[in-house]
């Protein structure tokens, strides 16, 4: 019984989340129990574009180490923040969030060259946290109980716990400043005089993600919609 209400409040996890977040357990399930190896995962450009081992190009972005205290973490910050940005500013908007994903990952994967950047899956994780601390700008976090802040403090909170972790401060600062450039172009430039949107999602995710609102009346809420908007109230 306790498994089928688990497996009935996960299939009410938004898609893309729910897609993601299983994609990254497997994946670590897959190497813990040594049906794969992390250097059939990390991106390599001589693997992906030379042998066509184009499958690196998803799974560095899947794999966030071996199961651990490290992995649950950034397993819990993955599924919140996506989960709140999916049911949040892009509800009734997967495919826009999709081609989040997809943008933040291409320019992620150029970056990564140039730090020798593996495994790029926790840097999406400080893109998802940055974009949604952003778009919650009042919001305020408390962090494991010990610290209380503003909600676009959290990207900086988590680097230096993820440093405490041993990890490589480059990671996340390679996520913060792509989760930048995208809430810069998304929310703020359009907003400029003169400035437009230059991140168009595809027709094709539209029509093949984006299934039409029940309630013909429906008009998103203020922070559903792309842009500048006022934040939710404190919690």
């Amino acid at each position: 019984m306790a498994w089928r209400g688990l497996a009935t409040e996960f299939s009410q996890v938004p898609a893309v989340t729910r897609a993601y977040t299983t994609a990254c357990v497997l994946t670590t399930a897959a190497v813990q129990l040594d049906l794969l190896s992390p250097f059939q995962l990390y991106f390599n450009p001589h693997l992906v574009f030379r042998k066509f081992q184009v499958w690196r190009l998803v799974t560095s972005f899947l794999f966030f180490g071996h199961l651990g205290f490290g992995f649950l973490f950034n397993m819990l910050f993955v599924f919140r923040y996506c989960r709140m940005l999916e049911e949040g500013s892009f509800r009734g908007r997967t495919a826009d969030f999709v081609f989040m994903f997809f943008f933040g990952g291409v320019l992620m994967t150029l970056l990564g060259l140039l730090g020798s950047l593996f495994f790029l899956g926790q840097a999406l994780m400080a893109m998802l946290v940055y974009v949604w601390s952003r778009r919650s700008p009042l919001v305020r976090v408390n962090f494991f109980g010990l610290l209380n802040f503003q909600a676009p403090f959290l990207p900086w909170a988590l680097m230096g716990f993820s440093l405490l972790l041993g990890n490589s401060v480059l990671t996340d600062l390679l996520g913060i400043a792509v989760g930048h450039v995208y809430y810069f172009l998304e929310d703020v430039f359009p907003n400029q005089p003169g400035g437009k949107r230059l991140l168009l999602t595809p027709g094709f995710l539209k029509l093949l993600l984006d299934a039409p609102q029940e309630d013909p009346n429906y008009q998103p809420l203020p922070e559903e919609q792309p842009g500048p908007h006022l934040p939710p109230p404190e919690q």
